[in-house]
């Protein structure tokens, strides 16, 4: 069975025109700029020699990097996709999703958790999900905030994404201005629950930040021996009406990254 294409793509012939013409002049330039240099170098004798040929060198090395840069100016595409030739969800494959952290003083919980949340909302077949929070710390605050970010996700964000088609996924930007243009033109009934929405993700944020802020529960654990320690896997069921699975989300503690079977878990 053919592969169909996602994407189609085509030559913008006025602009490639236009750039191959710059491309030969620029060229042109450079050649004549780069056979002054020489003959100079080699014929004059007035030349401060060790000068004239830095100069000529860097010219060279400069010319080199600009011939590198042509490519895509030589040649442009515009490219159309496809979506109606996306395979369905049955035919993707499953995906994995790894989201790394150490030290909480130095990554700060509440932004690694704004990865793991936006994660586990991707626009992807959910039973074919799983996001892991590869955590080589070990600190109290890491595993209680993922605790509740997992329970944000399920009971408000992932089903708030959902029902609106959010596209900014991750909580802290499409809460902030940034994602202003994404909220224009929506219903009350929309604005309403984006509040209730936002008031959890607050509470959230406030609860983290109060068991970060106690230096007990940011303290890193150096001593442990490397090792995989599935400290929660956290499943459902259903999210939505008993008919959608749940991503899945578990934190790792400790991997030993010298053992490359622990990869795949």
């Amino acid at each position: 069975m053919a592969t169909l294409s996602l994407h189609t793509s085509r030559v913008r012939q006025l602009h490639a025109t236009i750039n191959r013409i710059h491309i030969f002049l620029h060229f042109t330039a450079i050649l004549f700029l780069l056979y002054y240099r020489t003959t100079h170098l080699f014929y004059e004798k007035n030349v401060h020699t060790l000068a004239w040929a830095l100069i000529t060198t860097s010219e060279l090395i400069l010319a080199f990097i600009w011939v590198l840069t042509q490519a895509f100016r030589w040649r442009p595409l515009s490219r159309s996709v496809i979506p109606e030739n996306m395979p369905m969800d049955i035919e993707l494959p499953s995906l994995d999703v790894f989201v790394c952290t150490v030290d909480p003083k130095k990554e700060p919980t509440i932004e690694v958790m704004n990865t793991v949340i936006s994660a586990l909302a991707l626009d992807y077949p959910p039973e074919k999900l799983s996001v892991y929070l590869s955590d080589d710390g070990g600190s109290y605050v890491t595993l209680y905030a993922i605790k509740e970010a997992w329970s944000f996700a399920k009971s408000s964000w992932l089903p708030f994404c959902k029902k609106y088609g959010i596209r900014s996924r991750c909580p802290g930007p499409y809460f902030s201005s940034f994602a202003d243009a994404e909220r224009l033109l929506r219903s009350d009934e929309f604005r309403t629950e984006e509040e209730e929405i936002k008031a959890k993700y607050e509470e959230f944020k406030r609860k983290v930040e109060k068991v970060g802020g106690e230096d007990e529960n940011n303290r890193v654990v150096p001593d442990r021996h490397p090792h995989v320690e599935i400290q929660k896997s956290f499943n459902s069921n259903c999210w939505d009406t008993g008919q959608m699975i749940v991503r899945s989300l578990t934190k790792v503690s400790k991997i030993a990254i010298s053992n490359p079977c622990l990869a795949i878990l």
